[in-house]
């Protein structure tokens, strides 16, 4: 089955959609106008529920299906999220960012247009047994708005049973997409090190304890963990991308400071991660004669699709887009809060092609509304099917 008819005589006003939420990007937890904006729509489609402020700022829609259950009520979860990115816009386009400092970067305006065009139609038809419950969530760029909605009872009190998410993915070609079982993206932890030496005239070394010498061993020291310590098989990183000492070029400083982040796919690696880290901090410590105070913090944990999930995912996918366009893909180092929720429920995690797009994050980066009909049929179909009587 190709993309839905339907589907195809919204895609402008899906389209229109997103560049209304484009050109007002909020941060974080600080959506107020685009949660308006999505809980304005769900009412205007007749959603039998709607929940607002879960996890803070989250949106929740309930649609429930009218054909017969024959049993037990099965409910299904599909999320996207709705905050966009600290980044200057470099698009010029006509619905380009209009504050200063804010875009939607990453193409949640497109997740979340995506997924109000399927509560459209979802709640038109209603040709499914059990609930629909659409997800939008704040806070998915750094914040855990997914941890905060689990925590505030999305799965339980919505009695979500599994749960989706989809992924925009430039470089991907429009009209396909990609999936794994298994890790599919990494968790994302950073560590700080605090450095304290003894500051003194740079003419006189012999005197000062030089952290900024301490600081350039430990970057080298640090990248013999994942070269040494982690299988080859395996997958882990570590990038040191703060180094920040001294004010003049003629004083040794007393302390620096170095900041980074740890990507892994393994809950053991990145335990290992942690414990080489702080024990080759130790080491450089001991042999520079400077403190070293590391301060490891865990962030999102790895996103990790479930087999059977993944399975129905790829086949929905393959109905949409045609088996030619459904791909494997190898698992990524960024992260993805969606972790959170693939934790609490089985479900699966998929890219859609954004075409030949800039990259996420990128300050020209833009959503692709051709991929709008691809997306909103996914899931649509996918409800249908995995709700069928």
């Amino acid at each position: 089955m190709p993309i839905v008819n339907r589907v195809a005589d919204l895609q402008s006003e899906i389209a229109g959609w997103r560049r209304d939420i484009h050109a007002q990007p909020e941060l974080l937890y600080d959506v107020p106008r685009t949660a308006a904006f999505v809980a304005d729509r769900l009412r205007e489609f007749g959603c039998d529920e709607i929940v607002t402020g879960l996890g803070r700022t989250g949106v929740v829609g309930v649609i429930k299906g009218r054909r017969p259950a024959g049993g037990e009520v099965k409910v299904i979860g599909l999320r996207a999220d709705m905050d966009a990115l600290p980044i200057q816009e470099e698009t010029n386009l006509p619905y380009a960012s209009k504050t200063a400092g804010k875009m939607h970067a990453c193409g949640h305006d497109g997740h979340t247009a995506m997924l109000l065009g399927a509560a459209r139609y979802l709640a038109e038809t209603r040709n499914f047994a059990g609930e629909a419950v659409v997800i939008f969530q704040p806070a998915e760029e750094g914040g855990a708005g997914a941890a905060a909605m689990i925590k505030d009872g999305l799965m339980d009190r919505f009695r979500i049973d599994q749960v989706y998410g989809m992924h925009n993915n430039p470089g991907l070609p429009l009209g396909a997409f990609s999936i794994r079982p298994g890790p599919i993206m990494a968790a994302t932890d950073s560590v700080d090190f605090r450095i304290e030496g003894h500051g003194g005239h740079a003419a006189r070394p012999h005197l000062c304890i030089d952290p900024v010498l301490a600081g350039s061993q430990l970057v080298v020291a640090l990248q013999s963990i994942v070269s040494r310590n982690v299988d080859p098989l395996e997958s882990a990183v570590i990038s040191v991308c703060e180094f920040h000492a001294g004010s003049t070029s003629n004083v040794i400083s007393q302390t620096a400071e170095l900041r980074g982040t740890v990507r892994t796919l393994r809950a053991d690696i990145r335990d290992l991660m942690e414990k080489r880290i702080r024990e080759v901090a130790a080491g450089v410590a001991l042999t520079t004669g400077a403190r070293i105070h590391v301060q490891f913090r865990r962030g999102y944990p790895v996103t990790v699709n479930h087999p059977e999930q993944t399975d129905t995912a790829i086949r929905i996918a393959k109905e949409i887009a045609g088996d030619n366009n459904v791909h494997g893909t190898p698992p990524m180092m960024g992260a993805e809060d969606f972790a959170y929720m693939l934790e609490a429920r089985p479900g699966a995690f998929i890219f859609i092609g954004n075409g030949d797009s800039a990259g996420l994050h990128h300050p020209a980066y833009n959503f692709n509304d051709d991929a709008i009909v691809y997306g909103t049929s996914y899931w649509i179909r996918l409800v249908e099917t995995t709700l069928a009587a």
